[in-house]
């Protein structure tokens, strides 16, 4: 016989929402979360919440960095980090969050040479984005 658990909130207790949404728990008990940092994993949260069915969001550059108040290059890098550990696809506009793959143990975190990476390539990508805006305006 199960033994009943005792909620703390009844009148709180949560429902599969009407729109389609879910976190996998080996997001968790297989370590992929290690391998985010607070931003990649504000990201994938956040593109896991607005997802459809089949992973896909097509949220711009803009209102993903508004919604999660980053910055053009902090957001590069969050998605170049979930890239690396294989938890999105990303072909702009498109984000595709991936099934998660099947656990053989735990997952090693990400080298810290791969964040450096994506940060060095989000800080050139800013870079060269604030370029392009100037020789737009240049006479």
């Amino acid at each position: 016989m199960a033994k009943l658990k005792r909620v703390l909130q009844p009148q709180r207790l949560r429902r599969v929402p009407p729109r389609f949404s879910w976190v996998d728990q080996r997001l968790v008990r297989a370590g992929f979360i290690e391998r985010c940092d607070p931003p990649a994993a504000a990201l994938y949260l956040f593109l896991v919440t607005v997802a459809d069915a089949q992973g896909l969001s097509y949220y711009g550059e803009a209102g993903l960095c508004r919604q999660l108040q980053l910055s053009p290059a902090q957001l590069c890098a969050a998605r170049e980090r979930l890239i690396a550990a294989d938890l999105i696809a990303f072909e702009a506009p498109l984000y595709q969050v991936l099934a998660l793959p099947a656990a053989t143990g735990t997952v090693e975190p990400a080298p810290a040479q791969a964040v450096v990476s994506a940060l060095e390539r989000a800080q050139v990508q800013l870079h060269l984005q604030q370029l392009r805006t100037q020789l737009r305006r240049a006479p």
